[in-house]
């Protein structure tokens, strides 16, 4: 039988510079990573926008008018008052979602830029931007 086992397992030297790999890698890449996780973000507005849309259409056609913005997009999840014909929910929710970064969409009817206005004014919260910050609108 041999004296010397093959050792098993890894040396605190091959640990170390397996870390310091690691720290390199997330350096460079974990930018590049957070740039494509903001434009998921708009772009997953952009499509709950586009969702809103197409139950404001069903909301139209079983109601015969658009939501006007007192009632809001709630009108698409609980029936207004003197909405007749109303068959929602109008949304796979029974709430109104929030925009990707937690806060309310803004909904205008009759609309500046169509018969409905939906936007969300990305991460700040505020008109303008750009990047993560940028307006989501169902008019562009």
């Amino acid at each position: 039988m041999n004296q010397y086992r093959a050792q098993r397992g890894f040396t605190l030297l091959e640990l170390l510079v397996v870390l310091v790999i690691l720290g390199l890698l997330a350096a460079v890449a974990g930018p590049q990573v957070m740039k494509h996780v903001g434009g998921a973000k708009s772009s997953t507005a952009k499509l709950q926008i586009e969702e809103f849309g197409a139950a404001l259409d069903m909301f139209k056609l079983e109601v015969g008018r658009y939501p006007n913005s007192q009632e809001g997009l709630q009108a698409l999840s609980e029936a207004p008052s003197g909405a007749t014909n109303w068959n929602g929910p109008y949304l796979k929710k029974k709430t109104v979602p929030k925009d990707p970064w937690g806060n309310d969409y803004h909904f205008e009817s009759p609309g500046q830029h169509g018969v409905f206005d939906i936007y969300s004014y990305g991460a700040d919260n505020r008109e303008g931007g750009e990047g993560e910050d940028k307006d989501v609108l169902n008019w562009q």
